[in-house]
């Protein structure tokens, strides 16, 4: 079984498991739409998911922008906070502050 998203204006709309004979049938609408994704992320950058961006020059899923301030790393595809995460323990970013967070109780991390 293979799985596909379906890209309408560069975005993700749905994503289902399928056979490309089905997606080709046009059963679910325009097959020109329909993007295969992997679970692997060797291809694509990563598996589609709503919402995400599907970006046709990079061949590459992206996901949404957690944060204004975040940018994205052309190399990976990736966002990143304007820091690194410090690596001593378990934080969240706090965008009014512009920096990590220490989280004491990971169950309560939004």
């Amino acid at each position: 079984m293979s799985y596909f998203a379906q890209v309408q204006n560069g975005i993700v709309r749905r994503v289902i498991a399928a056979e490309q004979d089905f997606i080709d049938s046009g059963a679910v609408g325009d097959p020109a739409t329909w993007v295969q994704t992997f679970y692997n992320n060797n291809i694509r950058y990563r598996f589609a998911g709503i919402g995400y961006t599907y970006d046709s020059q990079r061949d590459a899923f992206i996901a949404p922008q957690p944060f204004p301030s975040w940018t994205l790393n052309e190399a990976t595809c990736d966002w990143e906070a304007p820091m690194p995460m410090p690596k001593d323990g378990m934080y969240s970013w706090n965008e009014e502050k512009g920096e990590w967070d220490a989280v004491s109780n990971p169950m309560l991390v939004p």
